[in-house]
């Protein structure tokens, strides 16, 4: 009795008109890198996500049906964005920004923040508008990212006691730039994959993976 709920296995004309498609990514990629107007030239990427994600699907096709791989390494942090179709001449853009910290030394945090909370005192003269940090690594975070810019934060992380976690920068496309808070209830819900011209990650996973590369080679 057969599986009716398995998915069913490609034929030999699909797995050919897969290949196909990366001879045609392939070719549409060289002649987007050739015309490319700068080093982050988004039809560039577009390009290079189109070819990646054929050479996926001719990658799974033919393990399908012959049980064969290809060479093909797709890179994972463009494995999660799909092919870019965002304007091809943007009048606006969107930079939005990830950065995750853990809280190693409470007591160095708590400690800086009550120091920036001191100084404004002496500059207001005012007790009663004063922050005061005392023992809540809460007040503490709100007075320290309230008086330092977060790229500020993040090179000067260890001494507010803070360790980098994850981080990523996406630069996403816009047909106009939206109304003045119009968007600020809800800065990252329209956060568009597909507009996204260029994205920039750091994780310590990446380096994990380049000594994993090493130790077999």
């Amino acid at each position: 009795m057969s599986d009716a709920s398995a998915p069913a296995q490609p034929t030999a004309a699909e797995v050919r008109a897969a290949a196909e498609a990366v001879k045609a990514a392939l070719d549409r990629h060289l002649e987007a890198v050739e015309r490319r107007t700068g080093e982050d030239d988004p039809a560039v990427h577009a390009a290079f996500n189109a070819l990646a994600a054929a050479a996926e699907a001719y990658d799974e096709r033919l393990y399908d049906r012959y049980d064969e791989v290809t060479p093909f390494e797709i890179p994972g942090a463009d494995d999660s964005m799909p092919p870019y179709t965002g304007p091809d001449e943007p009048n606006a853009l969107s930079v939005l920004i990830r950065r995750d910290y853990a809280v190693v030394e409470p007591q160095r945090l708590l400690a800086q923040a009550q120091r920036v909370a001191d100084l404004d005192r002496d500059e207001t003269a005012d007790d009663a508008s004063a922050a005061v940090v005392g023992a809540s690594v809460h007040a503490a975070l709100g007075v320290l990212f309230g008086e330092f810019e977060p790229d500020e934060i993040a090179s000067r992380h260890k001494e507010f006691g803070l360790e980098e976690g994850d981080s990523t920068l996406w630069v996403s496309a816009a047909d106009e730039l939206p109304e003045p808070g119009e968007w600020l209830s809800t800065p990252f819900d329209q956060a568009d994959p597909e507009r996204v011209v260029c994205r920039f990650d750091v994780s310590s996973v990446f380096d994990e993976e380049d000594l994993d590369d090493l130790h077999s080679a």
